[in-house]
């Protein structure tokens, strides 16, 4: 990846204040195989190509770690309540999950089959939109398929997560908050 892609990257998600305040309490949550993902960073890029405040309409701040050694509800909920008490006063939402348990609820949620990860880096590569698969811990960045795309504006199907009618909704949901986004075919 190009380092100065990457290091404009890090300087747009931390002009979100939730997201410099995450990263900064890094050492404190104590998660292994930890990345802050998703929506709170590709998210935080489109407000501010849109000239929108950083933070403006993002739901929540997902945090990935991976523990194969414990796949328990409990252990995934005891990590959230850690997290929890260690950011609560940011005032927004942060979720937490245990990459090495998605399989055991994928199904269930989301009417699909799941193979199990191997790593959190695994979970970042199977977003259902390619552009938004990122993650970053401090001082490093995760973009499996690049960042063209993210600062491109483009929506492409990952093809690791075959789902139509998901990825159709989730480009819908993108495209009402930000409408310059365009839908490529990956076909």
């Amino acid at each position: 990846m190009d380092g100065s892609v990457e290091t404009a990257f890090l300087a747009n998600i931390t002009a979100n204040p939730a997201n410099r305040a995450i990263l900064s309490r890094w050492k404190k949550l104590a998660l292994p195989n930890m990345w802050l993902v998703a929506g709170c960073l590709f998210q935080t890029v489109w407000n501010l190509k849109s000239g929108k405040p950083p933070a403006e309409t993002i739901k929540d701040y997902d945090i990935f770690y991976f523990d194969a050694a414990d796949l328990t509800k409990a252990s995934e909920e005891h990590a959230q309540q850690h997290a929890d008490a260690v950011l609560s006063d940011l005032g927004v939402t942060v979720e937490v999950a245990n990459q090495a348990r998605v399989h055991l609820w994928y199904p269930d949620y989301f009417g699909h089959p799941y193979d199990p990860l191997g790593s959190s880096e695994d979970g970042v590569k199977r977003f259902l939109v390619k552009e938004t698969c990122v993650a970053v811990r401090p001082g490093q960045c995760l973009a499996p398929y690049g960042l063209t795309g993210l600062y491109g504006g483009t929506l492409t199907a990952n093809p690791l997560v075959p789902h139509a009618h998901l990825f159709e909704r989730k480009v819908a949901s993108y495209r009402a908050r930000w409408p310059w986004l365009t839908l490529v075919n990956s076909a």
